[in-house]
């Protein structure tokens, strides 16, 4: 690439922006916070001729995820975008359209999930969807959502794949935070990403087809579910293809994982998203006191890049997985996929710590990195660390108390 521009985006008008240069046919959407920044300015790029091609204004999520699948499965280029309580009233139609095996790109704002009902961040969202059967792939910065659009259409329209695939932001922290983005030339994007002509069979007019009929009987359910899962595993060898191939176009190189200052940390931090910015610098101050410390980002959640996962922490002595999620009775959904990632591995770490934060947008602070590097050095075994300080104790109590008033209690 040779030509290219630079503007200050949001992570919001980052993802139209990768929209418009996908030069995506059809848009449904239904608006809400902390998303709906994305379908406004695409709505206002195909008012004014923009963007050509059809969008959308649909009555609730689950129409919206339906008509994104439906018009998928004609042969089309299909974008939408949705958050938290609208990915769960959407649910049904994500695991309906991921068995569909129909390429379509959709972003994830994450927020948190009610109740309480919040407009903050965390990954309770994004992880409900885990095992839809949708390729994810989760940002960290402005740039990446933008990239990832792009990348995205590319694994989902590969012919091996043929799945939806999710790009994940954190909702407020990356949604509205105006960051540097490289803009990369049209042309060269059309030469990316030329325009979908889809390899599998498409609904087309007086061409009757059946798809997603009803089968009984387990053993063909089955054979779906297996076809199913070999194609989300495809997703990570084609991942590695598309990703050498934009870094060939656009000098960014993508990897399922990244590595930060890892070579000879002792301590390593397991994170994702926006957060992973906070966890890169209390790297930087860990490392002015001595302490060797290092931080593995997931930018791959599903396929669950296990082998490259593997490669990165072997050898590394103490490991905390800090979860921005939470299953209530079991603690950090992604923790126990991290320690399976390495259940058979001879030169495994010696000690994993699960660690809860960032819940409901809470901060992670310096001092919580450095309270994690203490826990990790303890003897003791320990159960989910859940991050809070003073003054978030001093909360918790005032809460507590109104709530033992209520009761005619004391506060203990």
């Amino acid at each position: 690439m040779n030509k290219h521009s630079k503007m200050m985006l949001t992570g919001n008008k980052a993802a139209a922006w990768g929209v418009r240069l996908a030069q995506v046919d059809y848009v449904p959407a239904f608006p809400i916070t902390p998303q709906t920044e994305i379908v406004e300015t695409l709505a206002q790029w195909f008012s004014d001729g923009t963007l050509t091609g059809k969008y959308t204004n649909m009555d609730s999520e689950h129409s919206m995820f339906m008509a994104a699948g439906a018009a998928a499965a004609t042969g089309v280029r299909v974008f939408t975008a949705s958050s938290s309580q609208g990915i769960l009233h959407g649910m049904e139609a994500l695991y309906t359209i991921a068995g569909w095996r129909v390429p379509l790109v959709m972003v994830n704002v994450s927020r948190a999930l009610a109740t309480p009902i919040t407009l903050e961040p965390d990954h309770n969202d994004v992880m409900s969807t885990r095992d839809c059967g949708m390729v994810q792939l989760h940002a960290e910065t402005c740039q990446e959502v933008l990239d990832f659009i792009l990348i995205g259409h590319r694994i989902a329209e590969h012919p091996q794949v043929a799945l939806p695939v999710l790009v994940n932001m954190d909702g407020f922290y990356l949604s509205f935070t105006r960051e540097p983005v490289v803009l990369p030339e049209p042309s060269e994007v059309a030469r990316f990403l030329p325009p979908y002509k889809s390899e599998q069979p498409v609904f087309k007019a007086s061409q009757p087809m059946a798809r997603a009929s009803a089968v009984f009987g387990g053993a063909t359910y089955s054979y779906f579910k297996i076809q199913q899962d070999l194609a989300v595993r495809q997703a990570e060898t084609v991942f590695h293809e598309v990703s050498e191939e934009f870094a060939q176009y656009f000098g960014r190189n993508y990897g399922p994982v990244e590595n930060f200052m890892m070579d000879d940390a002792e301590f390593v931090f397991v994170m994702s998203n926006s957060f992973a910015t906070k966890g890169k610098a209390a790297v930087l101050e860990l490392r002015k006191q001595g302490i060797k410390a290092g931080l593995l980002k997931l930018r791959l959640i599903r396929p669950f890049p296990t082998q490259a996962i593997a490669d990165s922490l072997l050898g590394h002595h103490k490991v905390a997985v800090i979860d921005q999620n939470l299953s209530p009775g079991m603690g950090g959904i992604l923790f126990p996929e991290i320690v399976t990632s390495l259940y058979s591995r001879i030169n495994r770490p010696e000690k994993f710590l699960s660690v809860i934060g960032g819940l409901g947008g809470k901060d992670i602070l310096k001092e919580d990195f450095f309270s994690i590097v203490e826990h990790l050095r303890s003897d003791k075994s320990e159960g989910p660390l859940f991050l809070y300080n003073d003054d978030d104790l001093k909360q918790f109590k005032k809460v507590s108390h109104i709530a033992l008033a209520e009761k005619g209690g004391s506060e203990s």
